[in-house]
């Protein structure tokens, strides 16, 4: 269920659309809960991150639980949260550095101090 409701419904084989049709037309609740998945996921594709206000408040106005802590989540860093919804840049090649030189120094199992570990990152580049 959660893969169909996550998946772009273009994307979605036709056997599996009819189920999950069938599904959310038999439980009226998780059909809200897709509803405001898909609108966050249309949000996230379309940096449309000035929508996030009014999407949180139609999730707390249905009031679904499920939902409550993931809201409770965005609310905590909300700037933070709008400008990544909103804006072009993204520090996806950062993070795979720096996930990079994690795996380099696991490697190395600490027994090596920071020059060993500055070589290898070096030389690897």
């Amino acid at each position: 269920m959660a893969g169909w409701i996550l998946t772009h419904p273009d994307a979605l084989a036709e056997k599996d659309r009819l189920k999950l049709k069938s599904v959310l037309a038999h439980c009226p609740e998780l059909d809200t809960l897709a509803g405001h998945v898909r609108s966050f996921g249309q949000m996230l594709t379309q940096r449309q991150g000035e929508r996030l206000p009014e999407w949180i408040a139609a999730v707390r106005a249905d009031d679904l639980p499920s939902m409550h802590t993931f809201i409770n989540g965005l609310e905590r860093d909300l700037a933070a949260v709008t400008a990544g919804l909103t804006l072009p840049w993204s520090s996806g090649v950062v993070e795979g550095h720096v996930n990079r030189i994690k795996m380099i120094k696991r490697q190395m199992y600490g027994r090596v101090g920071f020059k060993l570990l500055r070589k290898r990152v070096l030389l690897a580049l």
